[in-house]
């Protein structure tokens, strides 16, 4: 029993979390009892900073559905969480040892189950974390999954995902999730919001991405996003605006495999580049 450790992207040290835990489809069960009285507090400190300045820049959706989550002085069981969810969207929450490979992860979520890293980060990383935890997961990702849409979206990007797997188009629909579930914008009516989980969960890039003129901010549109690089040690410079969690659920809609096809080949937007791309 046991799986071996997933790197993305450079790193200057292994990935962290126990894997020797980790079945066969990489899911493992919480160890809650591990958890120490330090850890409590961090994500109790975390939640704390990050629900404090919610209001006016993340998305309604997500602010409405927050307290779901439970008691925020200490990590939820997620069992607790998964009592919830189920009734709500026939989502449930499953642990995971950290970073997953894509086909398992595609898999889990084409099956309404959302991987959730169970250790968390020590107080030394309190402001940055390279690699996700259980509050990125618990916290930017999991409210919004008691959204019947976007719950629906996250479901057929697992699908799509297990078919760009057979496609070698991997990484063009990477992108697609990093621009939307994790560093997606919204326009609501009180103006541009936060849905994706990477803002949702940082306290200096929220504001940032939000109100900033530094970055560029572009309508969603599907290929351009997949053209688009992405640095994960930075803000971003470019960020995607949806309309609505319907309009993301419709553009997804199609067979990608054309769009696949089209894009091979053709250069790809740097993760600053600017409108129109140079010749």
């Amino acid at each position: 029993m046991g799986q071996a450790p997933v790197v993305y992207g450079q790193s200057s040290r292994p990935p962290r979390g126990d894997y020797s835990r980790a079945q066969e489809d990489y899911t493992c069960a919480q160890n809650f009892a591990a958890y120490t009285a330090t850890d409590h507090d961090t994500y109790h400190r975390l939640y704390q900073r990050q629900s404090a300045q919610l209001q006016g820049l993340a998305s309604e959706a997500f602010i409405q559905a927050l307290p779901l989550l439970g008691a925020k002085e200490r990590i939820p069981r997620f069992d607790d969480v998964n009592e919830h969810l189920y009734r709500a969207t026939r989502w449930e929450l499953v642990a995971v040892p950290g970073l997953i490979p894509e086909v398992p992860f595609f898999s889990l979520l084409a099956n309404r189950k959302f991987p959730v890293t169970d250790w968390i980060r020590t107080p030394q990383e309190f402001d940055y974390i390279v690699e996700p935890d259980v509050f990125h997961d618990l916290f930017g990702h999991v409210p919004l999954l008691f959204n019947p849409v976007f719950a629906d979206y996250v479901q057929r990007y697992g699908e799509g995902g297990l078919k760009a797997a057979g496609l070698g188009a991997c990484e063009m629909l990477s992108r697609l999730y990093w621009y939307t579930i994790e560093f997606g914008l919204i326009r609501e009516q009180g103006g541009l919001r936060a849905y994706g989980a990477g803002i949702l969960s940082s306290r200096g890039e929220l504001p940032y991405a939000v109100h900033s003129p530094e970055p560029q901010r572009l309508p969603l549109e599907l290929e351009r996003t997949m053209r688009t690089r992405y640095k994960i040690d930075t803000y971003q410079q470019t960020y995607f605006v949806i309309d609505s969690f319907e309009q993301l659920f419709e553009l997804t809609a199609q067979d990608f495999a054309p769009i696949y096809e089209r894009l091979r080949g053709q250069p790809e937007f740097a993760a600053d580049a600017r409108e129109p791309l140079p010749a």
